[in-house]
C-alpha cells in the first residue's frame, strides 16, 4: 500500500460516476406523457438531477405546468417502473472514471457511494454498470431517514467502507454542502449535473477529467 493521504474516497453516482441524464431523462418523460405533459429537453433535466427521483418528478412538473402532491403520487410509480426496466440503457462511466478507480484501489484506498439515489435503484445502476465489486459500501438517498446534504450519509458511507480519513467526490452544490458539513475535503467535477457553474460550487479543487483526480486529492490533503 502506497501513503495516500486517505483511507476512503467516497462519490456522488448520477453525474460523478456516470452519466444517467439519458435514462433519467426517458423515465421523467414517459412519466410525465402519462399525466398528459409535455417532454423536458435532456439538457434542463441535467440542472433538475441531485435531490433524489420524486424531486425530480417534481421539477419535470413544475416545468411543465403545475406541480402538486396528487400529481407526484401519481406519476411517482411510473417514473419508478420504468427506469427500473430501463436504468442503464444509454448511462456510461465518465471519461477516466475506472482507471482512477483502479488506481485508488492500487494505493489500498476504500471506495464508497453517497448518493441521493434510491438505495436499490442504486444498487442495480451498479451491478449493471459491473462496478458491483469496485465499491465497498453504498448509502442511498432512502438508506437512512436524512439525505444530503445532511452529512449523515456521507458519515455512513465512510464508517461501513472502513472508516479513517476520508474526501468526498461530486458534481453539485448538495454535494459540496455535505463535505463542508462533514468537515470532509471535496472534489467537485466540472462534467456532472449541477444547477450552476462548476467553479461556484465551493468545492475544495476542481477537476475536467478523471485523469486529474489523484492529483486533487493528494493535493487538497495538505
Amino acid at each position: 500500500m502506497n501513503d495516500f493521504p486517505f483511507a476512503v474516497v467516497a462519490f456522488d453516482l448520477d453525474g460523478t460516476l456516470a452519466d444517467t441524464a439519458p435514462d433519467l431523462t426517458a423515465a421523467l418523460n414517459h412519466a410525465l406523457q402519462a399525466l398528459g405533459r409535455p417532454p423536458v429537453p435532456a439538457e434542463d433535466v441535467r440542472h433538475m438531477v441531485g435531490h433524489g427521483a420524486r424531486a425530480l418528478l417534481s421539477k419535470g412538473l413544475a416545468a411543465t405546468g403545475e406541480v402538486n402532491e396528487e400529481l407526484i403520487e401519481r406519476g411517482f410509480p411510473i417514473f419508478l417502473e420504468y427506469y427500473q426496466s430501463h436504468i442503464a440503457d444509454h448511462s456510461r462511466p465518465f471519461e477516466g472514471l475506472e482507471a482512477a478507480l483502479d488506481a485508488l484501489a492500487a494505493r489500498g484506498v476504500k471506495l464508497a457511494v453517497c448518493t441521493n439515489k434510491l438505495e436499490g435503484l442504486s444498487r442495480e445502476l451498479i451491478d449493471t454498470l459491473g462496478w458491483k465489486d469496485r465499491f465497498v459500501a453504498l448509502v442511498g438517498g432512502d438508506t437512512l431517514p436524512v439525505r444530503k446534504p445532511d452529512p449523515a450519509p456521507l458519515f455512513a458511507a465512510i464508517e461501513r467502507a472502513g472508516g479513517g480519513r476520508a474526501a468526498f467526490v461530486g458534481d453539485s452544490i448538495t454535494d459540496t454542502d455535505t463535505a463542508k458539513a462533514a468537515g470532509i475535503p471535496c472534489v467537485a467535477v466540472s462534467f456532472g449535473f449541477s444547477d450552476r457553474p462548476a467553479d461556484q460550487l465551493g468545492a475544495d479543487a476542481l477537476i475536467d477529467h478523471f485523469d486529474d483526480l489523484i492529483p486533487a486529492l493528494e493535493r487538497i490533503a495538505g
